[in-house]
């Protein structure tokens, strides 16, 4: 029997709640480490029980093993459809994306439900769309930690996407005040990189010029500096631009004495699984990857995420930060060394997001990118947000801001989330009535029509749910 948290349980009936509604396809937004594949486990478990279908896609093989593990052990029947896997007639199957494309036209099973894993990469062109439109008859659960899309078209139907209501759980923040994340503790560079002369495709870096400006060996031996300096031995995942830039991120770990390995999609599954058990296990200090386990790879016993990858993306960079996120007996913290400045391009993992399912132009993007989220004194070290001066010292910031080439001796600082600024939104959230917002207004000083503006807000979005500190 699967037994939920309280916010699990006060997530699963918002899903209800929005299917009762009339939404055909909700899209959870929750963090990485909350307990997205127990949940849809459980809500997988009770659609069977009633007689109906559900059918879990997944568009890896690492994450098909995952799915299929946790419902095993709460012993929810389930087959697979899969490449070599035995056809079963229980009423939860979990799927390779890939797989399942090529059986549609043969496949003699109609779902009730789909559950999309790893949702934010549902569109119409993809397989996911394509199986999706098949059985447009069926409900859909979509479920992400990270709705945005590179293009910055939304994944809503108003976007041209599949989802029509945000169903969001706990925020990063409250998960880490209630004990079910390790709380992250970030080092990043005090400027940001100029990465100015490598152009964007598909809406992030063009790799094979990141590869070249990040590929060099004085930047490898940064990344082991840094870890011996701020990762104290634990297990880490370092995030890589390429096969090559791995495989040589790794062999600087080695020749400074530590146990290390690289993974990437030219490795077999069998050796993919066990250098990811290995560092599980211990028997590895640092496991460098080039797109492999930035989503979904479940290995708690992972203290650190070294960031070597510059990247556009705000889902990747959250993906890659979340793995190091899940709590682990004896682990306090989850070190995250941030080596390429991605954290100060999208801001620190404990902020609050503002989630849509709605496009984002792409001028409101670059703008947003291109607002600095946190300030490190050049003097003095303090993080604070964003000013003329810093707060601690004094010190006067240029105009203009700074900007340096890839520095090979980068020195890195501790980024602190703006405490003050998080405890304001936790403020705002608990208000659950417009007169409730009045008040937190007037109390604030706001203008008279903010608590109808956030009020209206909500409105629109109204299956909106947020955890609530300390329950």
């Amino acid at each position: 029997m699967i037994q939920l948290r309280d916010y699990q349980t006060q997530i699963a009936a918002a899903v209800r709640q929005a299917f009762g509604q009339g939404y055909r396809a909700p899209l959870l937004v929750a963090p990485t480490g909350s307990g997205k594949t127990v949940l849809f486990s459980y809500i997988a478990s009770q659609a069977a029980a009633k007689g109906n279908g559900t059918l879990v896609l997944v568009h890896r093989q690492e994450l098909l093993a995952q799915t299929a593990k946790t419902l095993a052990r709460f012993e929810v029947a389930h087959g697979l459809i899969a490449q070599g896997a035995e056809e079963t007639q229980h009423r939860v199957q979990v799927a390779s994306v890939q797989t399942l494309v090529r059986r549609l036209d043969r496949l003699d099973w109609t779902p009730n439900l789909i559950v999309v894993d790893e949702a934010h990469h549902t569109t119409a062109d993809t397989g996911h769309g394509r199986i999706l439109a098949h059985f447009e008859g069926a409900r859909v659960l979509g479920v992400t930690a990270t709705p945005e899309r590179l293009d910055g078209k939304g994944l809503g139907v108003q976007a041209g996407g599949f989802f029509d209501v945000l169903v969001e759980g706990p925020s990063v923040a409250a998960l880490v005040e209630q004990g079910y994340l390790s709380r992250p503790v970030v080092y990043a560079p005090q400027t940001q990189l100029d990465l100015s002369g490598i152009r964007t495709l598909g809406g992030d870096y063009e790799k094979s010029a990141l590869a070249v400006a990040m590929d060099r060996p004085a930047i490898h031996g940064n990344a082991v500096k840094h870890y011996r300096q701020y990762g104290n031995g634990a297990p880490a995942i370092a995030f890589c631009v390429s096969v090559d830039h791995a495989e040589h991120v790794a062999e600087a770990f080695r020749q400074a004495g530590y146990q290390a390995a690289s993974i990437d999609g030219t490795l077999d599954d069998q050796t993919r699984r066990q250098r990811i058990d290995d560092l599980g296990a211990g028997r590895l200090h640092v496991l460098t990857s080039c797109e492999i386990i930035s989503e979904g790879t479940d290995i708690p016993v992972v203290g650190g995420a070294l960031l070597l990858r510059p990247t556009q993306s705000l889902s990747l960079c959250l993906q890659q930060i979340g793995r190091a996120l899940r709590p682990y007996p004896g682990k306090k913290r989850a070190v995250i060394i941030d080596a390429v400045g991605n954290t100060l391009r999208h801001g620190h993992p404990l902020e609050e997001r503002d989630w849509s399912l709605d496009s984002k132009p792409r001028r409101q993007r670059q703008e947003e990118e291109a607002q600095p989220r946190i300030k490190v004194c050049p003097e003095c070290e303090c993080v604070h947000p964003p000013a003329p001066a810093c707060p601690n010292c004094g010190f006067e910031y240029p105009s203009q801001a700074r900007q340096i080439a890839v520095r090979e001796n980068a020195t890195l600082a501790e980024v602190k989330v703006d405490e003050a600024k998080l405890a304001i939104k936790r403020e705002q959230a608990k208000c659950r009535t417009l007169d409730e917002l009045r008040q937190l207004g007037e109390a604030r000083g706001y203008r008279s029509g903010w608590a109808d503006y956030v009020w209206s807000s909500r409105q629109n979005r109204p299956v909106r749910w947020q955890t609530q500190p300390g329950r």
